[in-house]
């Protein structure tokens, strides 16, 4: 049995297009909380987050980055209810809302383990890198911003946020399921020397050699592992709800393939489940599909 705790963030602030906001409420819909009792967790829902209107708030353009203050403050709250749910000894499960976000929750799981001399790995599943700055974005979306953030590139508001950055080592990082990457963000996986996995990687190698390679990179000399999950990672065919939706992506059985891979490892500590947006979505199927990974996560199995 784990301890659960369930915290929504519905923001849309770092996002260009509405409606990701309401993404925790209709993941909470599908009943995750209750199908996790039923896998035998001991599950508590913090509720929300609370996330200024974008109507309400400062938009900020002027460092090439909308929103940024809003956002930080939106993330120094999130890693601040991340903290206090792993020292309750609680694995945090946050629904999104936008990527953003994940500044926030793996700055506060980082800040929570560094406290104990240990260090935190990720598993970035995304088709997109997340590896923009203020200075390298076209969009100013600070969606596509976090991941640089928590390796220590980008607003100092933001990157030290939870303490002292970065909250995440470059080689305690892989990025799984790219297939969208901007110029600087190709340039920035080079640099950093960052373990990325393409889809095409997982065309040729399959789903359990990429995550097997990934997982390693994740969690070697690292204390626990973080999964920040982006249902745009899935192909849209599968999954339509997401804002930023790219042909291509990972099945539906992929994807579950790697959370059960993941739930095997028995070193899961927290998971963010982002970018699900019901305005865009068929019958909730999107955020059906991202309960599912969920449970899968948490150790539903078929057999």
């Amino acid at each position: 049995m784990t301890q659960v705790r369930i915290i929504g963030v519905p923001m849309d602030l770092g996002a260009s297009r509405r409606g990701v906001d309401m993404g925790p409420s209709a993941v909470r819909y599908t009943d995750l909380r209750e199908r996790l009792v039923k896998l035998g967790h001991d599950v508590d829902d913090a509720g929300n987050v609370p996330v200024p209107l974008r109507e309400d708030a400062a938009r900020g353009a002027q460092r090439g980055a909308r929103y940024l203050g809003a956002i930080t403050d939106v993330c120094t709250a999130v890693a601040a209810q991340t903290r206090e749910a792993l020292a309750s000894g609680r694995m945090p499960v946050v629904l999104g809302g936008d990527h953003a976000l994940a500044a926030g929750s793996i700055a506060g799981a980082a800040s929570h383990l560094r406290a104990k001399g240990q260090r935190i790995g990720a598993l970035w599943v995304d088709a997109h890198g997340d590896l923009n700055t203020p200075a390298t974005s076209k969009s100013g979306n600070v969606h596509g911003m976090p991941l640089a953030a928590l390796l220590g590139f980008g607003d100092k508001a933001m990157v030290e946020l939870a303490g002292a950055a970065p909250a995440l080592r470059t080689s305690d990082l892989a990025l799984v399921g790219l297939r969208d990457l901007d110029a600087a963000e190709r340039t920035h996986i080079k640099k950093w020397k960052l373990s990325a996995f393409t889809m095409r990687a997982l065309d040729e190698r399959g789903v359990r050699s990429v995550l097997e390679e990934a997982i390693a990179v994740a969690t070697k000399d690292t204390s626990g592992l973080w999964v920040s999950f982006d249902m745009d990672v899935i192909d849209p065919e599968e999954a339509p709800g997401v804002g930023t939706a790219v042909p291509g992506g990972m099945t539906y059985r992929e994807a579950h393939l790697a959370m059960e891979m993941i739930a095997d490892t028995g070193k899961l500590v927290g998971l963010d489940m982002v970018e699900v947006n019901p305005v865009l979505d068929e019958r909730n199927r999107t955020a059906e599909i991202a309960c599912e990974l969920i449970c899968s996560a948490l150790g539903k199995r078929i057999l």
